[in-house]
Order: C-alpha cells, then structure tokens, then sequence
C-alpha cells in the first residue's frame, strides 16, 4: 500500500518520469456479435468500436478490403454506411 501511495506521489511531481503501469485492454467486440465481427475482417481487423445510438455502432477497421458487406447483411446488419479514413458505421436497426 505504502508503494501505491508513493509511486502516486511522485507520478504528481514528475508525471512524465513515472511510466504508467500497463493497462488491460479490454477486447473490442464487447457489444458485437460474432458473425459481424468475422464479417468487419475478425477481431484483428478492428481498431476499435463504439455505440452511436440504439440503433448504430462506429467501427475504425485497420483494413476495409477485408470487410466483408454481404456477410453483414446475413448477420442482420441491414445498412452499412463507409466513411474516410476506414471508419464504418453499421445500421442495425431495433431487434424485435
């Protein structure tokens, strides 16, 4: 406890010289349903992803050859909306 409570002190003073303890990261398909995740390239593929909406998710994929939009249409995926720089926005619509 003692360490925790020095090493946030001098992280106060000299934030720049006190390296940060490695953080986890949490995997990115947390509200994704498999079949989609496949469909965007696989969990590799995908930079990160984050609810819009009820009805929408904004994925950044590192590579948009690999997705796939036939197969997001039948996972469920009813529009898919591409935008620069490889985000891509996928209209799910409301699940009955």
């Amino acid at each position: 406890m003692f360490e925790k409570m020095q090493r946030a002190f001098w992280k106060a003073l000299t934030p720049d010289l006190v390296v940060d303890e490695p953080k986890v990261v949490a995997q990115p398909v947390s509200g994704l349903a498999p079949n989609v995740v496949a469909a965007l390239g696989g969990v590799d593929n995908l930079k990160s992803q984050q609810p819009m909406a009820l009805t929408r998710v904004r994925v950044e994929l590192r590579d948009v050859a690999q997705m796939d939009r036939q197969a997001l249409t039948v996972a469920g995926v009813p529009g898919v909306m591409m935008l620069e720089g490889g985000i891509v926005h996928l209209i799910t619509g409301l699940q009955p």
